[in-house]
């Protein structure tokens, strides 16, 4: 065949790769301290437990944790997820939930629904990297802003245009990249927005829970009474990822169709996972085991801000979140983080390019920096080898 590629879809021809995910392929060093991934760190992987848990339920439901499963995912982690987040506030019922193979298959599955080739997606600069990609797949035109005070500026317009968004995408816990947490104030302004405007809301809430400081505020799907928010969960971040489990929280029309979708990509997520899942829960073991990831990542957290504040050359700005697994970082104007990135490998530490997570192609000069994965120790050694990189790239 002369060229295949010619044979690729609309779909597939507008597919990019992660570049997060190309970066990682310049760690395979062992000498390279990488702050590029969003891991977790692997040492507050409950294993032993996780040893006992899947023992127990491969003695007590093997048959049916090795079986096909439903759509909707096992009914007995959708009900102990719905009962969670009620103690939480919430006024849901397993109508409302859906599990998904990570929350990432949620962005994908939300936008197969929702968006046509040309419609419009609103998000922050920057935001989520799987976020673009999964809405860039399906072919939207993604219009970025910095402030949620542009928000409604912005939506009028797009209304004038007759163009207005699908949805308005938001994570407003320790935003990814960012770090920046949406106060109650600004959510309940977007949901006015969203409302005056009549679209919809999806609010990723993959951090939520590992807060370090401050006091927890409300979720848009909380806070909003007319069905229009869809909540993103993941255990990735308060668990184990390598589980691949996520969940949709909407209205049950919504949830109705999104299961229509998963059905056509892979039928059920993984049964034997959700079983476990759900008998972690049941246990205990998910609350016993947040608040050590909390305060390892604290811990972390308020270190290399330290090692931020000793080392980093004037000009330098870096975020303080209140909770999550980044920093933002952003260099003087005249820099490029790309630049910056060449020299950096060869000072053996990697971080991912801010403007990654930019839909309008700014941000040249920021980075974002994980500080959950690596010990404390090659943190701190790791962000002297970033500040040495900096001053080698100022001079």
């Amino acid at each position: 065949m002369k060229d295949i590629t010619q044979r690729f879809s609309k779909t597939a021809k507008s597919m990019q790769r992660s570049a997060i995910r190309e970066l990682l392929k310049f760690t395979n060093n062992p000498d390279v301290i990488s702050f590029a991934g969003g891991f977790p760190a692997p040492d507050l992987f409950p294993i032993e437990k996780m040893k006992e848990v899947a023992c127990e339920v491969l003695d007590e439901d093997g048959a049916k944790a090795l079986q096909y499963g439903e759509t909707e995912g096992d009914l007995k982690l959708r009900k102990l997820l719905v009962e969670r987040y009620n103690r939480q506030g919430f006024n849901i019922d397993v109508k409302n939930l859906v599990i998904v193979t990570a929350s990432q298959q949620g962005l994908d599955l939300v936008s197969k629904i929702f968006l046509n080739r040309g419609d419009k997606v609103v998000c922050g600069l920057p935001s989520y990297l799987g976020a673009l990609q999964a809405f860039n797949a399906y072919g939207a035109n993604m219009i970025g802003i910095r402030y949620d005070a542009a928000l409604d500026s912005t939506l009028e317009v797009l209304q004038t245009l007759k163009e207005l968004p699908k949805f308005i995408y938001t994570i407003p816990d320790f935003q990814n990249p960012s770090g920046v947490t949406m106060s109650e104030a600004d959510r309940r302004m977007v949901l006015r927005i969203a409302e005056k405007y009549d679209v919809l809301v999806v609010e990723d809430c993959p951090y939520r829970e590992v807060r370090f400081d401050g006091e927890h505020i409300k979720t848009m799907y909380e806070i909003d009474n007319s069905g229009r928010v869809i909540l993103l969960g993941t255990f990735s971040k308060i668990f184990v990822p390598g589980f691949r489990l996520g969940w949709i929280v909407a209205h049950e029309k919504i949830i109705d169709k999104i299961v229509t979708a998963k059905q056509s990509v892979d039928l059920c997520s993984p049964v034997l996972d959700q079983k476990i899942a759900a008998k972690f829960l049941e246990k205990g073991y998910l609350d016993q085991n947040i608040p050590k990831i909390i305060e390892n990542y604290r811990r972390k957290r308020d270190g290399m801000i330290a090692a931020f504040e000793k080392y980093m050359p004037e000009g330098v700005q870096w975020t303080r979140p209140e909770g999550g697994l980044f920093l933002f970082i952003t260099l003087p104007d005249y820099m490029d983080a790309k630049d910056l990135f060449d020299i950096a490998i060869k000072e053996n530490v990697a971080f991912v390019l801010g403007n990654a997570f930019f839909c309008d192609g700014s941000g040249k000069n920021t980075m974002r920096i994980n500080f959950s994965y690596m010990s404390e120790e090659m943190n701190t050694e790791g962000v002297k080898r970033l500040a040495t990189a900096i001053r080698k790239l100022m001079n």
